[in-house]
Protein backbone atom coordinates (compact mmCIF):
# COMPACT_ATOMS: atom_id res chain seq x y z
CA UNK A 1 0.00 0.00 0.00
CA UNK A 2 0.94 3.51 -0.82
CA UNK A 3 -0.43 6.67 0.96
CA UNK A 4 -0.06 9.88 -0.51
CA UNK A 5 -0.79 12.81 2.34
CA UNK A 6 -1.78 15.78 0.59
CA UNK A 7 -2.91 18.97 2.53
CA UNK A 8 -4.61 21.13 0.51
CA UNK A 9 -3.49 24.05 -1.42
CA UNK A 10 -3.82 27.95 -0.16
CA UNK A 11 -6.81 29.84 0.94
CA UNK A 12 -8.09 33.58 1.63
CA UNK A 13 -7.66 32.65 5.27
CA UNK A 14 -4.05 30.82 4.91
CA UNK A 15 -3.12 34.48 2.98
CA UNK A 16 -4.58 36.45 5.88
CA UNK A 17 -3.30 34.28 8.83
CA UNK A 18 -7.03 33.05 10.07
CA UNK A 19 -7.63 30.35 11.96
CA UNK A 20 -9.74 27.86 9.54
CA UNK A 21 -10.18 24.84 11.40
CA UNK A 22 -13.20 22.81 10.78
CA UNK A 23 -14.59 26.61 8.52
CA UNK A 24 -15.30 25.42 5.09
CA UNK A 25 -13.19 27.56 3.23
CA UNK A 26 -12.52 27.09 -0.05
CA UNK A 27 -9.27 27.35 -2.04
CA UNK A 28 -7.55 30.83 -3.29
CA UNK A 29 -7.01 31.06 -6.98
CA UNK A 30 -3.61 30.50 -5.69
CA UNK A 31 -4.64 27.11 -4.07
CA UNK A 32 -6.21 26.01 -6.97
CA UNK A 33 -3.30 26.40 -9.67
CA UNK A 34 -0.81 24.74 -6.78
CA UNK A 35 -2.89 21.68 -6.94
CA UNK A 36 -2.93 21.46 -10.03
CA UNK A 37 0.58 21.59 -10.62
CA UNK A 38 0.59 18.55 -8.13
CA UNK A 39 -1.68 16.76 -9.71
CA UNK A 40 0.36 17.47 -13.03
CA UNK A 41 3.72 16.61 -11.24
CA UNK A 42 1.87 13.01 -10.09
CA UNK A 43 0.33 12.41 -13.19
CA UNK A 44 1.71 9.06 -13.72
CA UNK A 45 0.56 8.23 -10.27
CA UNK A 46 -1.89 5.30 -10.60
CA UNK A 47 -4.47 5.90 -7.64
CA UNK A 48 -6.87 3.58 -7.18
CA UNK A 49 -8.95 5.45 -4.14
CA UNK A 50 -8.69 8.68 -2.96
CA UNK A 51 -10.39 9.55 0.81
CA UNK A 52 -10.69 13.30 1.63
CA UNK A 53 -12.05 15.92 4.30
CA UNK A 54 -14.73 16.75 3.76
CA UNK A 55 -14.26 20.22 3.76
CA UNK A 56 -14.45 22.31 0.14
CA UNK A 57 -10.73 23.10 0.23
CA UNK A 58 -9.61 19.62 0.59
CA UNK A 59 -12.35 18.07 -1.75
CA UNK A 60 -11.07 21.00 -4.53
CA UNK A 61 -7.50 20.16 -3.77
CA UNK A 62 -8.29 16.13 -4.23
CA UNK A 63 -10.01 17.06 -7.63
CA UNK A 64 -7.07 19.27 -9.15
CA UNK A 65 -4.47 16.76 -7.72
CA UNK A 66 -6.75 13.78 -9.38
CA UNK A 67 -7.54 15.78 -12.87
CA UNK A 68 -9.38 13.39 -15.26
CA UNK A 69 -8.54 10.00 -13.71
CA UNK A 70 -11.38 8.23 -12.85
CA UNK A 71 -11.21 7.72 -9.30
CA UNK A 72 -13.78 7.39 -6.66
CA UNK A 73 -13.58 10.26 -4.14
CA UNK A 74 -14.54 9.44 -0.77
CA UNK A 75 -14.94 12.32 2.42
CA UNK A 76 -14.33 11.17 5.58
CA UNK A 77 -14.56 13.41 8.89
CA UNK A 78 -11.95 11.56 10.56
CA UNK A 79 -9.43 13.41 8.33
CA UNK A 80 -10.92 16.67 8.98
CA UNK A 81 -9.04 19.74 10.26
CA UNK A 82 -8.84 20.34 13.68
CA UNK A 83 -12.16 22.29 15.40
CA UNK A 84 -11.26 25.77 17.26
CA UNK A 85 -14.53 26.01 18.40
CA UNK A 86 -14.62 29.45 19.30
CA UNK A 87 -11.34 30.73 17.86
CA UNK A 88 -12.20 29.61 14.36
CA UNK A 89 -11.55 32.51 12.52
CA UNK A 90 -9.34 34.30 14.93
CA UNK A 91 -6.40 36.19 13.37
CA UNK A 92 -3.24 34.07 14.41
CA UNK A 93 -0.26 36.82 14.36
CA UNK A 94 -0.26 40.90 14.54
CA UNK A 95 1.15 43.11 11.86
CA UNK A 96 4.67 42.67 13.17
CA UNK A 97 4.57 39.06 13.39
CA UNK A 98 3.62 38.23 16.72
CA UNK A 99 1.02 35.70 18.20
CA UNK A 100 -1.57 37.74 18.73
CA UNK A 101 -3.63 34.72 21.59
CA UNK A 102 -1.59 33.55 23.57
CA UNK A 103 -3.95 29.79 23.39
CA UNK A 104 -2.85 30.09 19.48
CA UNK A 105 0.65 30.52 20.44
CA UNK A 106 0.63 27.18 22.28
CA UNK A 107 -0.84 25.65 19.39
CA UNK A 108 1.32 25.81 17.30
CA UNK A 109 4.63 25.90 19.77
CA UNK A 110 3.79 23.34 22.39
CA UNK A 111 0.34 21.75 20.80
CA UNK A 112 0.26 18.67 23.80
CA UNK A 113 0.01 22.14 25.93
CA UNK A 114 -3.12 23.58 23.86
CA UNK A 115 -6.48 23.47 25.90
CA UNK A 116 -9.96 21.98 23.86
CA UNK A 117 -11.34 25.22 23.13
CA UNK A 118 -15.06 25.54 24.14
CA UNK A 119 -16.73 23.84 21.41
CA UNK A 120 -13.57 22.68 19.91
CA UNK A 121 -10.95 19.71 19.86
CA UNK A 122 -7.34 19.28 21.23
CA UNK A 123 -4.90 17.66 19.30
CA UNK A 124 -5.21 14.51 21.18
CA UNK A 125 -9.15 14.17 19.85
CA UNK A 126 -7.67 14.81 16.17
CA UNK A 127 -4.71 11.90 16.77
CA UNK A 128 -7.46 9.72 17.85
CA UNK A 129 -9.84 10.02 15.23
CA UNK A 130 -7.21 10.31 12.53
CA UNK A 131 -5.81 6.48 13.80
CA UNK A 132 -9.01 5.61 13.79
CA UNK A 133 -9.39 6.01 10.27
CA UNK A 134 -5.72 5.22 9.76
CA UNK A 135 -6.11 1.78 11.08
CA UNK A 136 -9.48 0.91 9.18
CA UNK A 137 -8.02 1.52 6.06
CA UNK A 138 -4.51 0.15 6.74
CA UNK A 139 -5.81 -2.88 7.64
CA UNK A 140 -8.67 -3.28 4.98
CA UNK A 141 -7.43 -6.63 2.80
CA UNK A 142 -9.11 -4.81 -0.05
CA UNK A 143 -6.35 -2.05 0.28
CA UNK A 144 -3.55 -3.59 0.60
CA UNK A 145 -1.92 -3.54 -2.93
CA UNK A 146 -3.32 -0.12 -3.69
CA UNK A 147 -2.24 3.45 -4.06
CA UNK A 148 -4.10 5.54 -2.12
CA UNK A 149 -4.53 9.60 -2.07
CA UNK A 150 -4.98 11.51 1.31
CA UNK A 151 -6.35 14.96 0.77
CA UNK A 152 -6.24 16.99 4.52
CA UNK A 153 -5.17 19.32 6.48
CA UNK A 154 -2.30 20.78 8.28
CA UNK A 155 -3.23 19.47 11.68
CA UNK A 156 -4.67 16.37 10.49
CA UNK A 157 -1.63 15.57 7.87
CA UNK A 158 0.39 15.94 11.17
CA UNK A 159 -1.84 13.71 13.66
CA UNK A 160 -1.91 11.21 10.29
CA UNK A 161 1.82 11.28 11.07
CA UNK A 162 1.71 10.27 14.27
CA UNK A 163 0.81 6.60 12.96
CA UNK A 164 4.61 6.18 11.37
CA UNK A 165 6.41 7.86 13.77
CA UNK A 166 4.30 8.43 17.31
CA UNK A 167 5.87 11.26 19.45
CA UNK A 168 3.04 14.06 20.21
CA UNK A 169 5.99 15.75 21.67
CA UNK A 170 7.30 16.67 18.57
CA UNK A 171 4.13 16.58 16.64
CA UNK A 172 4.70 19.46 14.26
CA UNK A 173 7.84 17.37 12.70
CA UNK A 174 9.75 21.36 12.42
CA UNK A 175 6.94 22.89 11.14
CA UNK A 176 3.14 23.35 9.91
CA UNK A 177 2.99 21.50 6.97
CA UNK A 178 3.17 23.94 3.56
CA UNK A 179 0.28 23.93 1.32
CA UNK A 180 -0.09 20.65 -1.05
CA UNK A 181 3.04 19.41 0.25
CA UNK A 182 2.97 15.79 -0.17
CA UNK A 183 3.46 12.95 2.24
CA UNK A 184 4.29 9.33 1.10
CA UNK A 185 3.87 6.57 3.32
CA UNK A 186 4.23 2.45 2.46
CA UNK A 187 2.71 -0.04 4.27
CA UNK A 188 4.30 -3.12 3.60
CA UNK A 189 4.45 -6.43 5.36
CA UNK A 190 3.08 -4.79 8.76
CA UNK A 191 6.02 -2.01 8.41
CA UNK A 192 5.23 1.45 7.69
CA UNK A 193 7.63 3.41 6.41
CA UNK A 194 7.94 7.16 5.37
CA UNK A 195 8.89 7.26 2.03
CA UNK A 196 8.84 11.56 1.24
CA UNK A 197 8.57 14.16 3.83
CA UNK A 198 6.26 17.93 2.95
CA UNK A 199 7.49 17.61 -0.46
CA UNK A 200 6.15 20.51 -2.78
CA UNK A 201 5.83 20.24 -6.68
CA UNK A 202 5.67 23.69 -7.69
Amino acid sequence: MLIYIVRHGLTEWNKLKKLQGAADVPLAKEGIILAEKTGEALRNVRFDICFTSPLSRAKQTAECVLGKRDVPIIPDKRIQEIDFGVLEGDQVRDADGNYIDPQIETFFRDPVNFKRPEKGEDIFDVIARTKDFWDEKTSDPTLADKTILVASHGCAVRALLQNVDPNPENFWRGSVPPNCCVNLVEVKNGKTTLLEEDRVYA
